[in-house]
C-alpha cells in the first residue's frame, strides 16, 4: 500500500533512537511511551499472519539484543488506527 503523506509512522521522522531499519520495517523507541516499537513499512493495519510474525520477530530481537527483561508485544493500534505497530511492553510487576 502507498505511503500516507498525513500519517506520522510513514513519515519515519527518527525523533527518537532507531534501532533496526530494513524494507519490511523500522524499530525504534516509541516518541509516546518510550518502549522500542515495529511499525511496518506498509500503511495498513493488517499485515498478513507472515509478514507479523516477521515484524515480531525483528522487534523481539532488538528487544533481546538490550535487555534481558520479560516484555509482551502490544499490537493493539491506538492512536495510529491505520498502519500497523506493535510495541514491546513490560509489565509493572516484573522486575529485571
Amino acid at each position: 500500500m502507498p505511503a500516507d503523506p498525513t500519517c506520522e509512522l510513514c513519515e519515519a521522522t527518527p525523533f527518537t533512537a532507531w534501532f533496526h531499519s530494513d524494507d519490511l520495517c523500522w524499530v525504534a523507541e516509541c516518541d509516546s511511551c518510550g518502549v522500542p516499537m515495529v511499525v511496518w513499512r506498509s500503511h495498513d493495519p493488517s499485515p498478513s499472519p507472515e509478514i507479523r510474525a516477521a515484524l515480531h520477530e525483528r522487534l523481539t530481537a532488538v528487544v533481546e539484543s538490550r535487555s534481558a527483561a520479560p516484555f509482551w508485544i502490544d499490537d493493539t493500534l491506538r492512536s495510529i488506527p491505520d498502519h500497523y505497530h506493535a510495541h514491546a511492553r513490560r509489565r509493572p510487576d516484573w522486575t529485571s
